[in-house]
């Protein structure tokens, strides 16, 4: 086994697990990362405890952004809202939270 692997966060029976579902999900993650850490972090309890639970922060998104169709099936878009107007997007796959699109800023489609 190599020395320095990182460890993957564990995830409870009863918690939903997160997935990129895009490579621009991915680099989204990992731009916000590198600028907003801590409100990241903090943001993975929420959507793994309870990713279709309303709160000031989390909930559907409207209009024509509040669904899409992906492999054949429409699927309802929901937005965690960080500070700067930053946002993850985001649809719920059985007991996955599917990260669909990142944003370090308040993305044009919403304004």
């Amino acid at each position: 086994m190599p020395k320095g692997k990182r460890v993957e966060r564990s995830v409870e029976s009863t918690e939903y697990a997160i997935q990129f579902g895009t490579r621009e999900a991915e680099r989204g993650w990992g731009d916000l990362l590198a600028v907003q850490r801590n409100v990241l972090t903090a943001a993975w309890d929420p959507l793994s405890r309870d990713p279709n639970e309303v709160t000031p922060t989390m909930h559907p998104l409207k209009g024509k952004l509040a669904t899409f169709t992906h492999n054949g099936g429409v699927r309802e878009r929901w937005q965690y809202e960080l500070s700067g107007g930053a946002g993850i997007w985001y649809y719920v796959s059985g007991r996955t939270v599917v990260l669909e699109q990142v944003h370090t800023r308040h993305p044009n489609q919403t304004k």
